[in-house]
């Protein structure tokens, strides 16, 4: 596996992301049971926004930076930033914090996270960040075994946040309807939250339409495209696919993406925000 998501650290897909897992999470947070968040491909946890691999791509300006200062936004957008701000104590936009130390500042005492990394570089860095966190278990290996391994937790209430490199292209999707098949047979009421890519979108409708089959109570696609999807060549945008969302999730983004759209977009950006499947 050659991905680094260092050169992708802090994108308008890592934004879009972000926002929607800090709903979830909060959505979580409202019940004072515990809860359990199962982060399957997780990274090294922070990245340096100024080190060579972000400058490399300098995807980052294109999304973090164009929000870090802005006030008088959506309220979830307000909240994100001061996650993204809090990791940022001198002012300046220096790092961009990852999935799981944003769900770790996001749990409370009893809340528990796995993070799960394959690459062993990476695996390292995670272990160093939350050493000292005894809510945090960190995982060198395969995230989708530990759907299988992990499933149903102790917690009763959670989330399985997937979010793979798509190294092997359009057959992660196979992978991830196995993932998620397992996932919900052992624990069907667990949230599930996918990210995907975005390059051309009607690539996709196989996906989506096999995954309306899968028996959840309810499935809502989140999705911000910063270019029209008409060629396959770059990252035209990205979506997450949210199985047994939280109550109001829908209604919570539905300020946010316009917002996101317009300060992000480049050409002709567009967003969507649509159930696949609705619990009735």
């Amino acid at each position: 596996m050659n991905y680094r998501h260092a050169f992708h650290a802090g994108n308008h897909a890592d934004v879009l992301k972000h926002v929607v897992l800090l709903a979830i999470l909060e959505a979580l947070e409202r019940k004072d049971s515990p809860f359990f968040v199962l982060d399957t491909h997780a990274g090294r946890g922070r990245y340096l926004l100024q080190g060579e691999q972000a400058e490399k791509t300098s995807e980052a300006q294109g999304g973090i930076f164009k929000l870090f200062v802005l006030h008088g936004l959506p309220a979830l957008l307000q909240r994100y930033l001061k996650r993204i701000q809090a990791d940022n104590p001198v002012g300046a936009l220096i790092t961009y914090p990852g999935s799981p130390l944003i769900t770790a500042q996001a749990m409370r005492s009893d809340d528990r996270l796995v993070a799960c990394e394959l690459q062993p570089e990476e695996a390292h860095v995670l272990t160093t960040l939350f050493q000292s966190d005894r809510r945090v278990t960190v995982r060198q290996g395969d995230g989708y075994a530990a759907v299988k391994s992990l499933l149903p937790p102790k917690e009763r209430r959670g989330l399985v946040l997937i979010d793979p490199p798509y190294e092997i292209q359009d057959d992660e999707f196979a992978v991830i309807l196995n993932a998620l098949k397992e996932g919900l047979a052992r624990w069907p009421t667990g949230i599930y939250a996918l990210w995907y890519p975005i390059k051309q979108r009607r690539t996709l409708n196989a996906f989506f339409r096999k995954a309306a089959n899968l028996p959840c109570k309810s499935a809502l696609m989140v999705e911000l495209l910063i270019h029209p999807d008409d060629t396959p060549l770059r990252l035209n945008g990205s979506g997450l696919l949210i199985l047994n969302p939280p109550w109001q999730l829908d209604t919570e983004l539905a300020p946010v993406l316009p917002v996101l759209a317009r300060l992000l977009g480049e050409r002709h950006p567009s967003w969507r925000l649509e159930w696949l499947k609705q619990e009735t």
